[in-house]
């Protein structure tokens, strides 16, 4: 009897045992367990620790809080602007909610990532080609509330979502490169001839300072002199100033214009005239006080002579440092 009722005990203490065992569950810090009572949901998630169910009556499933990364397949499709690209992103979300997540949709996971395939199709298909190179901050806040909208019903929050690369065609790629250098070459053409427009000033303020003072031409030459003489060269190249050859040419200019004066007034003298006096290269100089009047050419010219002979009379009454050879 007694060793029936030992046992008896044994057996008891080893079902007790299994019914412990099988009803224990542990659930960790970032989980939550939702139980289901017979098919029913009960009150609230069981916190994380240790706790226990109804072996054969409930059923405990554990949802992962911790914050889920997940890639969202490249998508093709066509930009607002007629531009096929190829674009990739990642999600980051978590459940908040831990009874919704497992009640009210079947697989949040793949829900999620459906979502988020369409909308970065239709986020794609509502931008232009130069939105998704350069404004990515608004399209990510963007796609990021057209998830998140149907996402807060299954208990789950989108915390961030970002594009991750734009892919685009060969011929669109040589396009943007041409533009982008057709860009710098204007740039740096404006650039030269900004530079070009302040030299211009620079040198017209310094021309206006050599103008004041000469001097300071002459030194401007001998600093080029000793700048092209340093470099040890065989050949010297001396800069001629603009400002002599412009006096040369109007120098002789004004002997042409001379020359020309003394020949017309020598053919008006006639043929007998004689030499043609210069004036410039005569200087009698003061006429003396106690001249004889017989010195003094007659104002009257004489009957009978003629124009030729009264000019050479005049010339022969001239002094001979006064005539020309």
């Amino acid at each position: 009897m007694v060793e029936e009722l030992v046992a008896a005990g044994i057996a008891l203490a080893s079902a007790g045992a299994l019914y412990v065992m099988a009803g224990a569950r542990v659930v960790k810090q970032y989980e939550r367990g939702v139980v289901l009572r017979l098919g029913r949901l009960m009150s609230a998630p069981r916190e994380p620790g240790f706790t226990m169910i109804v072996p054969g009556v409930d059923r405990m499933r554990k949802v992962n809080m911790q914050i889920v990364t997940m890639p969202v397949p490249a998508q093709e499709g066509i930009t607002h602007d007629n531009v096929t690209v190829r674009v990739d992103a990642v999600v980051y979300f978590k459940v908040v909610d831990a009874a919704d997540a497992v009640v009210k949709v079947e697989d949040y996971r793949f829900a999620v990532s459906q979502v988020a395939q369409t909308s970065l199709r239709s986020i794609i298909g509502k931008s232009d080609l130069d939105d998704l190179l350069s404004n990515r901050e608004k399209l990510n806040q963007g796609l990021e509330v057209m998830i998140d909208s149907p996402a807060l019903g299954w208990g789950v929050q989108i915390d961030r979502v970002e594009i991750k690369d734009v892919s685009l065609p060969e011929t669109m790629k040589r396009s943007m490169a041409r533009q982008a250098e057709a860009t710098r070459d204007r740039r740096a053409r404006v650039i030269n001839a900004d530079a070009e427009l302040q030299a211009s000033k620079k040198l017209a303020e310094a021309a206006q300072a050599m103008s004041d003072q000469p001097a300071a031409l002459q030194l401007r030459l001998l600093q080029t002199v000793v700048a092209v003489a340093a470099e040890k060269n065989s050949t010297l190249v001396l800069p001629f100033p603009v400002e002599l050859l412009r006096f040369l040419e109007r120098s002789g200019l004004q002997a042409q214009a001379r020359t020309e004066a003394y020949e017309r007034r020598g053919a008006a003298a006639g043929p007998g005239a004689g030499p043609d006096v210069r004036p410039e290269a005569v200087d009698p100089g003061p006429a003396p006080a106690t001249a004889p009047r017989s010195a003094q050419p007659s104002a009257a010219p004489l009957s009978g002579t003629a124009p030729g002979a009264e000019a050479a009379a005049a010339l022969e009454e001239l002094p001979e440092a006064e005539q020309l050879p």
